[in-house]
């Protein structure tokens, strides 16, 4: 079983797959702290009504950027998470966080990269017209959304179809994908290779 931190930022549908995931015995795993970077997120109640240790920062934390990760850090090791795992958490994570879980931080990205990074990769991707966009799981580095991908689903966009329902689509892969990538991780399945490229067996 792997001890997994969680960050975020908004309504935490991602958290609430993940949770859902091990109450049905599909993930091998524990989610031992979740931190918000918003006081007002909605993942701060689905983490206190499934018993889950959480902490909130505000914005004025985020002030000195190096002081928040640093805080973030000891808070995820005091629970002693194995990964930290990110879930729609709308800030980069720093030197703080990514020295002390090298190769142990974990994003999901609404688009395949490297198309469509930054913060809005759905309307991105939507804007631009392109037929087909999707789900990227990857390790978090220095540069954003740039780590080594672990897993992508791709999704074919309708004609006609509107950004509401594109989302809707997103997120439904978002929830079982990023789970069953989880699964993987726990059952040692996922290592980066010498040249920084994923092995999945």
């Amino acid at each position: 079983m792997i001890k997994l931190g969680v960050l975020l930022s908004g309504s935490g549908t991602n958290l609430q797959a993940i949770i859902d995931a091990i109450k049905a015995g599909e993930l091998d795993a524990q989610v031992v702290q979740v931190i918000s970077s918003r006081p007002d997120a909605y993942g701060l109640r689905r983490a206190c009504m499934a018993g889950i240790p959480s902490t909130s920062l505000s914005n004025g934390m985020y002030a000195n950027p190096l002081a928040a990760d640093e805080l973030i850090t000891q808070k995820m090791l005091g629970a002693e998470a194995d990964y930290i795992v990110m879930a729609g958490y709308m800030r980069m994570v720093g030197a703080p966080i990514l020295t002390a879980f090298k190769d142990r931080v974990i994003n999901i990205h609404p688009s395949l990269l490297p198309s469509f990074p930054g913060a809005h990769g759905i309307q991105d991707a939507f804007n631009a017209g392109v037929k087909v966009t999707g789900v990227t799981i990857h390790f978090a580095n220095e540069v954003y959304d740039q780590g080594p991908i672990i897993a992508q689903q791709s999704l074919e966009i309708h004609e006609g179809e509107s950004l509401e329902s594109l989302e809707e689509r997103i997120h439904a892969i978002e929830h079982r994908i990023y789970p069953a990538t989880l699964q993987l991780i726990a059952e040692g399945r996922v290592r980066i290779m010498e040249d920084r490229k994923v092995s999945v067996t």
